[in-house]
């Protein structure tokens, strides 16, 4: 039989214990939390960087595919036939990320044709969309817009180039809940991830 000496020191450890846990419990929180909203991160990552890679090896394809003549089209109203470059990068991104048609893509191919040619200067033209179905004009390639390749004056090699930007709310919205993940791409209650891959083509 328990002493009452043994009974009293038993349930002040049993208080000890819920006031050990409820001290505790926001820390606890705070970590489960975090922890999720960088898994989402990691997740919304993942899915751009394999969105823009698929976009920018499908854009410089074209000529050397047993199927196709000619670079694909960089957008649906741009010239060239064809599935086109946008269509395809919004196409991998729905379902994948929440609200995919929000996200901005630029195309630097030499499909895109500015005065009758793909490429100003040995820089591809450019073209930015802000949906699948909604393009900006062509405007002539720069160094301001994409890198110019090594081997363009003797080889006449262009660089593909296929840049992301898309913004997103974390999971979990709340500062407390971000601590890992504030830098410079949290600001307004959002991140803006860019994304961005270039390919050589011919």
């Amino acid at each position: 039989m328990m002493s009452k000496s043994n009974q009293n020191s038993h349930r002040n450890s049993r208080g000890q214990s819920l006031v050990e846990t409820i001290l505790m419990m926001p820390l606890m929180v705070g970590i489960v939390l975090n922890a999720m909203n960088v898994g989402y991160f990691l997740f919304v990552t993942i899915n751009l960087t394999g969105a823009t890679r698929t976009a920018a090896e499908f854009a410089m394809v074209g000529p050397n595919s047993p199927q196709a003549t000619a670079y694909p089209p960089a957008c649906s109203s741009c010239s060239g036939s064809g599935p086109d470059v946008a269509t395809v990068l919004y196409n991998d991104l729905t379902g994948a990320v929440a609200n995919a048609t929000s996200a901005s893509i630029t195309i630097c191919s030499p499909s895109v044709v500015v005065s009758g040619t793909g490429t100003t200067k040995g820089y591809a033209n450019c073209v930015t969309c802000t949906k699948s179905t909604s393009c900006g004009s062509a405007s002539a390639g720069s160094s301001s817009s994409s890198d110019l390749d090594p081997e363009s004056s003797t080889s006449g090699y262009v660089l593909t180039k296929v840049q992301v930007k898309y913004q997103f709310k974390p999971l979990i919205p709340g500062t407390i809940f971000n601590l890992v993940l504030l830098k410079t791409a949290f600001s307004g209650g959002q991140y803006t991830f860019y994304r961005t891959i270039e390919m050589r083509a011919m």
